[in-house]
């Protein structure tokens, strides 16, 4: 990586007075623009630091977000579109309400489109109604889960989406979604600057699975494992309540265990965690199922959480198949794993009792927490301040408890994933008390 990969890119040059320079009334904030100066480093520790110093390198670091002094667009000539895309997750509605609250009250911008059900909306073939937002038709919207504009998947043709936008005049497109969100937008933001359009494109990152690099978490992942504690809370109880019972809890996150580890630290009532960076073996010496007998036979109970995403290497991969997204989907570990415990500990005649849980689509489509709402409600707000700067193909970042903005081809370079051998990954070893590793040698 280098210090050209950290660059945002910018419509022009900001020569409109921030309304956020006057207070509209006597209690309006009085704000702390940044300049364009400000970063924040990649990383932080002292070692790095000194070996950019001694070799005279520049550290690697992030445009700090926030409020500018000028801006590019002016409010009233200013047009906006929000979509959703993607699967739902916890606080979708709050950063919809968010925008159109900092858009309509700080920027004085009341021309503000609500796109149906993701980027299908920008395309006209499917005919998906276009919603005039104001802050009356979404004070409400952040108490209940799911999205208010809805959402789809699947990629559809950029030159019809641009062409919506310049059929709408739209000057500024939040699209709120993950990865295939933001790869989406990327490819719009590279068919605008083919047609020369002053059209920003911004995205507010959004994943239960907390999967996008460059990004300490996005909104809808704290909620997202604080469900998941509830659930596995009584999993335990019902594992516990049988001689030799074990609850099997599969949970979301796709490629990445973060959910899995997050919420297994919060309880301490997991047994094992079982995720796609930690590959498991079933049988032999060392495998999950000899492992999981053994707790059985001096406990009597276990609480297994599984990651959507684990043990695919289990299953047969010229089976393998791709959702709308072009992400390849995933065969159920959680059944595949019930009916192998089931097999072996039935053939051995072992006495067991087994109970599988999947909450994945109620975790998803509940409303965000109150530190997610938040987050989203400061996502949005410095998502509309970059915006306004004249700042695109961008994504709003957090990183040392800081907002950031950030490339979206940086932050789609590579997929976030737990580090195995990281610290997050020992404090789990740690509190279920599984092997370190579960592979025969």
């Amino acid at each position: 990586m280098t210090h050209e990969d950290f660059v945002v890119k910018v419509l022009g040059k900001t020569n409109v007075k921030s309304p956020l320079c006057q207070a509209a009334r006597n209690y309006s904030p009085l704000y702390k623009f940044v300049d364009e100066s400000e970063r924040i480093l990649y990383d932080v520790s002292l070692n790095s630091f000194d070996k950019c110093m001694k070799n005279g390198e520049q550290p690697l670091s992030f445009e700090k977000a926030g409020p500018r002094e000028n801006i590019f667009f002016e409010p009233a000539k200013t047009k906006v579109g929000i979509v959703t895309c993607g699967g739902l997750c916890p606080g979708l509605n709050n950063v919809i309400r968010s925008l159109v609250y900092e858009l309509y009250y700080r920027y004085g911008i009341t021309r503000i489109s609500g796109i149906k059900y993701g980027f299908e909306g920008l395309v006209a073939k499917y005919n998906h109604p276009v919603i005039d937002l104001t802050p009356q038709v979404v004070s409400y919207i952040h108490l209940s889960g799911g999205s208010f504009l809805g959402s789809s998947r699947g990629h559809q043709d950029v030159g019809d989406m641009v062409d919506t936008l310049e059929i709408l005049n739209i000057n500024i497109l939040f699209c709120i979604g993950g990865d295939g969100t933001l790869k989406g937008a990327h490819a719009i933001y590279e068919e605008i600057s083919k047609r020369n359009l002053k059209i920003s494109v911004a995205v507010i990152p959004k994943t239960i699975d907390n999967d996008i690099s460059f990004i300490e978490k996005s909104f809808g992942f704290e909620t997202a494992f604080s469900i998941a504690n509830d659930i596995i809370k009584n999993a335990h109880n019902e594992a516990a309540g049988a001689f030799n019972g074990i609850a099997l809890v599969k949970l979301m996150g796709r490629d990445s265990g973060f959910i899995a580890a997050h919420a297994a630290l919060a309880i301490q009532e997991v047994n094992f965690v079982l995720i796609p960076e930690a590959p498991f073996d079933l049988y032999g010496q060392r495998g999950f199922l000899r492992i999981l007998r053994k707790r059985l036979e001096e406990r009597h109970h276990a609480v297994v959480v599984v990651a959507e995403g684990a043990g695919q290497d289990l299953f047969d991969k010229s089976e393998q198949v791709t959702d709308a997204s072009g992400n390849i989907k995933h065969k159920d570990i959680g059944v595949y794993l019930k009916e192998k415990i089931t097999e072996e500990f039935t053939e051995k005649q072992f006495p067991f009792s087994i109970r599988y849980i999947d909450p994945s689509y109620i975790i998803r489509s509940a409303p965000a927490n109150p530190n997610d709402s938040k987050f989203c409600n400061l996502l949005a707000q410095n998502s509309v301040h970059a915006a306004m700067a004249g700042k695109t193909d961008f994504v709003v970042g957090y990183w040392n408890d800081l907002f950031t903005l950030i490339p979206i081809e940086l932050a789609t370079s590579q997929r976030k994933k737990i580090d195995i051998n990281g610290e997050l990954w020992w404090h789990v070893i740690e509190a279920t008390g599984q092997p370190s590793s579960m592979k025969n040698p």
